[in-house]
C-alpha cells in the first residue's frame, strides 16, 4: 500500500452553487458522482471536491468550526510561460481574484497566484527543473 499520496482534495465553500459555476467557467466538468450537496471533479489521479463549509466542518466532527482558507496553495504546473499566462487569464475571466500576476521568480521558474471566491489560493507555474510528463502530470526527477 502506498501511503504517500493524495486521492481527494475537498474545498469548503460558502456558496456551493457559486463555486460550481466558477469551476465550470474554468472549463472543469463535474463528475456524474456529484450530488446536490457536493461537487466532484475528476483530475489526473485525484478528485477535487467542493463541499459547503458548515457541512464540511460537521463531517469532520467539528460542527460550528471556523474553517479558514489561504494556508494551503493548490498548484497547476505548465510546460511554458505562455501556458501559465493563459491559465492565469482564464481564471481571472472566470471570476478569480488576482493575487500575484505571473512573473519570473527567484528559484528560476515563472509563477503567479489567484484565489477563488472562497479564498482558496491556486498557483500557476512553470518550473524548468521539473519537466512535466506527456500527459501533464508531474513526477519529480
Amino acid at each position: 500500500m502506498t501511503l504517500q499520496r493524495v486521492t481527494l482534495i475537498t474545498l469548503g465553500v460558502n456558496d456551493l452553487a457559486a463555486a460550481r459555476a466558477f469551476y465550470a467557467r474554468l472549463g472543469w466538468v463535474e463528475h456524474r458522482e456529484s450530488q446536490d450537496g457536493v461537487a466532484f471533479f475528476q483530475m489526473q489521479g485525484a478528485v477535487l471536491g467542493l463541499f459547503g463549509r458548515a457541512a464540511l466542518a460537521a463531517d469532520q466532527g467539528r460542527p460550528g468550526a471556523d474553517l479558514g482558507v489561504g494556508a494551503v496553495t493548490l498548484a497547476q504546473n505548465f510546460a511554458t510561460e505562455v501556458e501559465v499566462d493563459a491559465a492565469f487569464e482564464a481564471a481571472l475571466k472566470a471570476g478569480a481574484v488576482a493575487l500575484k500576476r505571473p512573473e519570473k521568480v527567484f528559484w528560476g521558474g515563472y509563477s503567479g497566484y489567484w484565489a477563488d471566491a472562497d479564498g482558496h489560493v491556486w498557483e500557476v507555474a512553470m518550473n524548468p527543473f521539473w519537466p512535466l510528463n506527456k500527459d501533464g502530470t508531474l513526477t519529480l526527477p
